[in-house]
């Protein structure tokens, strides 16, 4: 089942200039180099079966190359252990798109289907070790059967074995910001990348965005695996950049602090569960007012009374809900 981190990266990679950051980022490819990113659309994923529906976490987009359609395959992956048969998976996942393509008369030119670029995002402790091919999971057949075999391959993008010196390389990137974030960092340096990103997206392009990360960035310093650091509801990286500088003093001296701590009480870790809790529920408040206005008190209550789970479904409802009803439910009987 998906968490609440899960489809905070979700929305993050529901952006299409996140999208871009990542392909122009992290596939070191001429052609893919030079699509028309300004073409990027997203494709509903209603293809997935609802058996299948729990156990994908996937955001689909459509770019132009040329008068063609590649299709972006995105699946994040967050599972604490590889998935061995994960080209399996997105073989099937690639294969229910291309027949929800078939039934709604999407295809290409002269009837063709369109390419598709299966990428799994995978932000797991282990690294990566699964096989990124189908043929890695079958017998080695003899020649005439080796042909009539299903192929498939997807690229992996293990965010925790790409070298620090990459992402320093990608100082105007939003992913590779996001992936320095994700790992535990200092206070200072978490500040200098707040400070990059403000930097980095003060174009109006970056509206959107601007708010998507700022409240991913404090939903992910309250889950900060050495020290988390507690700040209050922002929705803009300036507000955001300003709050740092003000509390970096009182932060710092906490995270020595903490480094100078070889056990954790079983109170300490309740406590960084709730704080974790408390900035996914923000953030999915915040999602919520923005798509439907201020939220009444009913919603407020139903919100942190909510378990992980709930959060995590709720917050992907968000993408596709026409009202506030549709993600948290009818009101109680007395409202």
């Amino acid at each position: 089942m998906p968490t609440s981190h899960d489809t905070g990266y979700k929305l993050l990679f529901s952006n299409p200039l996140i999208v871009r950051d990542l392909i122009q980022g992290f596939i070191d490819d001429p052609w893919l180099q030079k699509l028309d990113f300004s073409t990027l659309e997203p494709v509903k994923g209603h293809y997935v079966s609802e058996d299948l529906r729990d156990r994908a976490d996937d955001v689909v987009w459509r770019v132009k190359s040329g008068e063609d359609w590649l299709y972006l395959y995105l699946l994040i992956e967050f599972q604490s252990r590889n998935d061995r048969f994960m080209a399996l998976r997105m073989m099937v996942y690639v294969g229910l798109l291309y027949q929800d393509l078939i039934r709604n008369k999407q295809l290409g030119p002269h009837g063709l289907l369109p390419p598709v670029l299966p990428i799994v995002l995978y932000n797991g402790e282990p690294r990566w070790r699964a096989p990124v091919s189908l043929a890695e999971l079958l017998p080695k057949p003899p020649a005439f059967l080796a042909r009539l075999q299903a192929q498939m391959r997807y690229l992996l993008i293990d965010e925790g074995a790409i070298p620090a010196e990459t992402l320093a390389r990608l100082p105007q990137n939003l992913v590779a910001a996001i992936f320095k974030l994700e790992q535990p960092q200092t206070p200072e340096a978490v500040q200098a990348l707040v400070t990059e990103l403000e930097a980095a997206t003060r174009s109006d392009e970056y509206a959107t965005v601007r708010r998507i990360v700022a409240i991913w960035i404090r939903a992910a310093l309250i889950r900060n695996r050495k020290y988390p650091i507690l700040l209050p509801e922002l929705d803009d990286l300036q507000e955001l950049r300003i709050m740092l500088s003000q509390r970096i003093e009182q932060w710092a001296e906490g995270y020595l602090a903490a480094g100078r701590v070889e056990g954790r009480t079983e109170g300490l870790l309740e406590g960084r569960n709730e704080g974790r809790l408390e900035g996914e529920i923000a953030v999915l408040a915040r999602l919520l007012t923005r798509r439907f206005g201020p939220l009444p008190p009913w919603a407020e209550t139903r919100l942190h009374a909510a378990t992980e789970q709930a959060l995590a479904e709720w917050t992907d409802a968000v993408l596709d809900a026409a009202s506030l009803n549709d993600v948290l439910g009818p009101p109680p009987a007395d409202h």
